[in-house]
This record gives structure tokens, C-alpha cells and sequence, in this order.
């Protein structure tokens, strides 16, 4: 079929993508050193000296820059350990009230009858109230605490061929664990930022009259600029590089969406909606 096809091609594309991202991160560690190191050389020039690096210096630079990529990831990941169900509640969702309104009761039962299609477990369902824009994510780290949450324009919207593959696309998300994988992507590109901003915070030291302040801001300077033209092209490579990534993951799930609901003109109609908004 079909979207075998779609399926295989978009995790071969997803793959090369996530090794494209690690080695931004690798060639970024490469140009922090470099950079520093040709800093080093320049400022031995001017004194008329070789070029003699601090002890340790290449591992106290890939330290530090892995420290702030690693850390954008734990910070993300921490934000977001408290569940599905509370990340959902923050952005205005509740629960379903099946028994008081006949479409919650509606959307419950698809949801049951994809969860069964796609051979998992029925995760939490939440509804977006007021929000007339058709459409509905995925949230939670593990398919134990993830949540699906629908907006009440889809609801209104779309029919219940549309609802099914709508629901079967975002059970994609979780049971491929794009949740999860956006959240450590998106945490590093944090990190990257980080880096970024601390070369600025360097390269913006202000000059004092202390001649020993003043030796320290001149050399803050120097270092921060090739840390912050570093650290902004990783930055803006790990955007780029999660936008690809999050495009394949979403030809993924519809692709998963048409196996499970064995239905294509259920996607295609969500789709047309969405276009019409």
C-alpha cells in the first residue's frame, strides 16, 4: 500500500535529519574550539610570544557548550515531566463531558475505536472550549501520560470520518513518540541559543578604568564574538533542522492516519478545512 511507502520514506528523511542535527552539534563544539583557539593565536601575535593555551582548553570549551546544549534539554524536559494531562490544562483544555453532550460522547467513542485500530492503549481526552480553529496535538512524554485535545471547532467542523483521521493522526504522534522527540529537539535548540547569548553577554562587556577590569572585559570581547557568530549558526541550523524534522513527522502521521482509518478522503477532508479557516 501506499502509505507504507510514506511511512518508510518520512522515518529514512526523519533519521538523516536527527544525524544532521548531531553533527550541527558536533561542528558547533569544532567552532567554539576553533574559534577560541585562532582568539588565542591573535592575542600571542600581538604579544610576540607562541601560542599558549590555558591547561585544558579544549575540554573546558566542549564542556561548556555541551553543558548549555544539554542543559536547554533537561530544562525543557523538566517543564514539561508533569504530564500530559497538566500541559493540556495549562493551555485551557478539559476533560470530556460525554455524558452531559452528545458530540464529547461522540469524539470518546472514536477515539476508542482508533486507539483499538492502532493497537494502543486510550489516552486521556481533552477538549480545547471556545477555540473555533480546527485543530488538535498530541502532549506527554510517555504513551502512559499522554493526552489528546481536540478543539471544539474541530468538533463542530468536521465529520466523523474527518474526527477519526484528525484522532488518528495525533495517536501517530504519540505511538511514533514525536512527542517526546520534539521536546529533547527543542530543548537543544534552546541550548544552542544559550550559546549564542552567552558569546553576546561576552562580546557586550563594558571597558572600566581599572586597567585589570579592562583586560578582562577586552578579552571577554574578543572570545564573545567568535562564540556568538558560532553559537547563532548552530542556533539557527537546529531551527531549521527541527522545522524539517517536525514536517516529516507530520507526513508520518497522516500516513498512519490513512492506514488506520483505511479511509484517505478522511485526511484529505481535514486538510481542505484546515486551508479554508
Amino acid at each position: 500500500m501506499m502509505f507504507f511507502e510514506q511511512q518508510h520514506a518520512a522515518r529514512a528523511t526523519s533519521r538523516k535529519l536527527l544525524l544532521a542535527f548531531a553533527l550541527t552539534i558536533v561542528l558547533l563544539v569544532l567552532a567554539v574550539n576553533g574559534a577560541l583557539w585562532l582568539v588565542f593565536g591573535l592575542v600571542s601575535i600581538g604579544w610576540s610570544g607562541p601560542v599558549r593555551l590555558p591547561h585544558y582548553f579544549y575540554a573546558v570549551n566542549t564542556g561548556i557548550t555541551l553543558l548549555f546544549v544539554l542543559g536547554g534539554w533537561w530544562m525543557e524536559s523538566s517543564m514539561l515531566s508533569q504530564g500530559g494531562q497538566a500541559i493540556a490544562e495549562r493551555v485551557g483544555a478539559r476533560t470530556l463531558r460525554p455524558h452531559l453532550h452528545d458530540d464529547e460522547h461522540g469524539l470518546q467513542q472514536i477515539v476508542q475505536e482508533m486507539a483499538l485500530a492502532a493497537q494502543m492503549s486510550v489516552p486521556v481526552i481533552m477538549l480545547l472550549s471556545r477555540q473555533w480553529q480546527i485543530n488538535a496535538f498530541a502532549a506527554g512524554l510517555h504513551p502512559a501520560d499522554s493526552v489528546i485535545a481536540v478543539t471544539e471547532g474541530a468538533l463542530r467542523e468536521l465529520d466523523r470520518a474527518e474526527l477519526q483521521a484528525l484522532v488518528a493522526h495525533e495517536l501517530s504522534h504519540i505511538a511514533e513518540g514525536d512527542t517526546r522527540l520534539y521536546t529533547r529537539l527543542s530543548g537543544m535548540v534552546f541550548g544552542l541559543e544559550l550559546v549564542f547569548r552567552f558569546g553576546q553577554h561576552l562580546h557586550g562587556m563594558q571597558l572600566s578604568h581599572g586597567n585589570k577590569s579592562n583586560v578582562a572585559a577586552l578579552g571577554g570581547r574578543l572570545m564573545g564574538l567568535p562564540v556568538m557568530a558560532a553559537g547563532g549558526l548552530g542556533w539557527l541550523a537546529g531551527r531549521l533542522l527541527v522545522a524539517a524534522v517536525s514536517r516529516q513527522r507530520e507526513f508520518l502521521a497522516d500516513a498512519r492516519a490513512v492506514q488506520w482509518t483505511r479511509y484517505p478522503l478522511g485526511m484529505l477532508g481535514v486538510l481542505r478545512k484546515i486551508q479554508c479557516q
